[in-house]
Parts: C-alpha cells; structure tokens; sequence
C-alpha cells in the first residue's frame, strides 16, 4: 500500500475514533453534570473544538503565525486527549455498573416468573376532581404561559449518586492529566544516568559517555525554545559522543533548518567524537534527504548502514529505519553492511531508529540504541503499549546484547505527555 494512501486511512480512522469518543463523553458528561439546553450545547461546542484546532493547526501550520499554530494544535489536543483517556475511564466505570444491572434484571425477571398470578382486581371508579375557583385556575394558567415553572431535579439514589461520583471523577482525571500533559509534561526533562557494560571495551574507554537524543519532530510544537533546551542539558551532561536516533523532525521539511541548527550548536560543544545521525520513519514522511542533508550541513555525521571507529576503538554502526524497507523508501536496515565497513575484532554499538530490529541485531552487537516509542507516552497508571510492542522503553538484556529504548524528546499525535518524561539518556560505557 502507498505510504500517503496509508497515512491517509490513519487520518480518517483517527477522526472516526475522534467523533465516536466525543460522542460518549458528551452523552455522559451530559448526563452526570445535569446539564440544561444551553450547557448541552456549550459541552458540545467545547468537545467539537478539540479535533478542529487540531485539524487547523496541521493545514494551515504554513500559513498561520507558529505561535497562534502552536496554541491551536496544544489547546485542542489536551481537549481531544482528555476525552480519549476519560472514554477509557468511563468505561471502567460503566462497565461494572452495567453488568450489575444485567444482573439485578435477570434476578427481578426470575421472580416474576416464579411469583402466584392471583385474579386482578375490579378496578374503582376514578375520583371526580375538586372543583376549582375558575379565576384561579385561569391566573395559574396566565402564569405558567409567561413564566414557565422549572423542573426540579430528581433526588438521586444511593446506587446512582455513586455513579455519578464516580463518572464526574473519570472526567476530571481525564481532562486533568490531558491538560496537565499539554501544558507542563510535555517539557518534564530527564536525562537518566543508565551504565551499561561492554565485552571487549578497552580500559581507557571505561566510562565513555553517550547522550542520545530521539524522536525530537521539530514541527510547529517543537521550535526554538525546546532547541535550546537540548542543548542545554546535553551541556550539562558533559559526553563524549552525542547520538540522535531518528524522528528528527515531525512531518515537514520546511522545519529542517531547524534541526540544522540544533546539530550546529552541539558540534560546538566540548564533545569528543561530534554528533552522529540516523533518521527514522518521520524524516521519511517529512523527506528523509532534506532531514539528512540538514544534518550534514550542521556538521554531523550520518550513518546509513554504515560505521565509524570511535576514538579509543568502538564501532559505531548506524542502520536505515525499518519503515523504509516496509516502503520501498530507501534501502531499509542493514546490519551486514554496517559491520563490514569496521574491524570486526571492535565492540559494537548500534543505533536503529526502531527498537523491533533489535529482534535481527541482538547477538550480532554488544549495544542497541532506539526510540521511537515515546515510552508509550500518554500512561495514566498502565501502560497501553506494552499490549502490542514488545520493546516499549528502557533497558533489555538477551542473547548477551543490551537494548535501551529512549522515551524520545518530543511528542507526535497530540502534544502531551502523560506517566512518559521526555529525555536524554546519557548512557556510560564501562568495560566487561
């Protein structure tokens, strides 16, 4: 399947799934809140606007000042990821309540039908009513015509005021957490120390220090003040190499300059082996060769199934991302020709955009370094991922190779992180 056909089924599913979710949210929100005509219509508006700013932000990103783009695209997806967890909650919430009304149900109807049919009673005659004062009656009804009397709200009972305090506590962790991700999680930075041995590293490289940076999407909610940011913290950590692992820029080449500074300004810090560069899925949507030729500009080296002898005796191997080879995009990872361009006899370290290759390279590398994932990056106490990936974040050990899976340094989807802190790992060598 063509690679835009595929993204464009993803778009309609998402928007799909976007009005389905919205739907129950509203319908419950509705519900719980007791809302009148008017409320109606204002939770509804409010609901709509989540994946309409969203959807402006994306088509008109070029045209719109970034900064009014970036509002757009933030405020409507705290609203689009606030109802998507609050489905997840309410369902949780709904779930046991329905089948205890399935139950309670079969129960009444079991009684029934067990129950003696005894004869029906005649019925009385209905009562006449009261006469009335005319001019009362006729006051009343003036009254009710110019201001009509309120419906008072029916007591609930034990059983649903339960519901309804659980419901108004699924909503408000929903849009709580969704609101909390948009605005502060998402710049939540860790840089996690992780120590990792390597069979065969000579002594002198004993606590060589790799930061790797991954999944940044430069687009219209990563600019200059995250670029900074990076810098920053890859200042603090002092290492010998600086490795970016792909999704380097969202899905736009336009925003390519600005991963070109990024790599400028880290080349001109103290780092003893530079900036090393391989591209993921994203900077082929975006159009991998201006994503590359970026980085090259800035003065970093890229590897495309291919390696570098680090000073002191590693070898660097970087591979093309997994999503070229489902594409025909480019050539795809190739691990044979990245260790035959360096001395066998080396540890090996290996970058790969996609931690899946890991199930190819492992045994074949002391070391694998991938994002991609996110860490999952909306995780509200489980973590979702780990139902269909296997590698999700974080460190694995098997067939004598480590991978460390980095939770990335941006966002893709909406701009939020939930129970995911981006960051940059500093990894520290030591000989085995």
């Amino acid at each position: 399947m063509p690679s835009g056909l595929r993204i464009s089924l993803f778009v309609l599913a998402m928007l799909l799934l976007a009005a389905v979710t919205s739907v129950y949210v509203y319908r419950r929100g509705a519900k719980v809140l007791r809302l009148d005509r008017r409320g109606r219509w204002a939770l509804g508006i409010l609901l709509a606007i989540g994946p309409a700013a969203m959807m402006i932000a994306r088509l008109f990103e070029a045209s719109l000042p970034r900064e009014v783009a970036a509002a757009l695209g933030v405020g409507g997806g705290a609203i689009l990821l606030g109802v998507w967890i609050s489905t997840v909650l309410l369902w949780a919430v709904d779930l046991p309540f329905g089948l205890a009304r399935l139950a309670r149900r079969g129960a009444r109807e079991s009684i029934v039908a067990d129950a003696p049919v005894a004869d029906a009673p005649v019925a009385d005659a209905p009562a006449a009513p009261a006469p009335r004062d005319v001019a009362a009656a006729r006051e009343d009804d003036a009254g009710r015509e110019d201001e009509p009397a309120p419906t008072p709200l029916a007591p609930l009972g034990r059983r649903e005021l339960v519901r309804t305090a659980a419901t108004g506590a699924a909503l408000s962790v929903g849009f709580g957490a969704s609101f909390y991700g948009a605005l502060f999680g998402r710049h939540d930075y860790e840089v996690p120390e992780v120590p990792i041995a390597i069979p065969g590293l000579s002594r002198r490289l004993d606590g060589y220090r790799i930061a790797q940076l991954s999944d940044i999407h430069f687009g219209v909610y990563v600019g200059d003040a995250e670029r900074r940011a990076a810098v920053e913290l890859v200042r603090r950590a002092r290492p010998d190499l600086v490795v970016l692992t792909g999704d380097l820029l969202d899905h736009d080449a336009a925003y390519a300059p600005q991963l070109g500074r990024l790599v400028r300004e880290l080349e001109g810090l103290p780092i003893r082996d530079g900036v090393t560069i391989i591209a993921g899925n994203h900077d082929y949507y975006a159009g991998v060769d201006a994503v590359l030729g970026a980085c090259r500009d800035g003065g970093g080296t890229v590897l495309r199934n291919q390696g570098r002898v680090l000073q002191g005796g590693i070898a660097l191997l970087g591979v093309d991302d997994v999503w070229a080879r489902r594409s025909n995009d480019g050539p795809g990872p190739d691990l044979a020709a990245a260790m035959a361009t360096v001395d066998p006899e080396l540890p090996r370290v290996l970058l790969c955009h996609n931690p899946v290759f890991f199930e190819e390279a492992r045994g074949q590398v002391a070391l694998q370094l991938s994002g991609h994932t996110h860490g999952g990056q909306v995780n509200l106490g489980v973590r979702p991922a780990d139902l269909v990936l296997t590698y999700v974040s974080g460190r694995y050990d098997e067939h004598g190779s480590t991978l460390y899976v980095n939770r990335g340094f941006g966002t893709a989807g909406p701009p939020a992180r939930v129970g995911a802190r981006p960051e940059i790992t500093l990894v520290v060598l030591g000989a085995a």
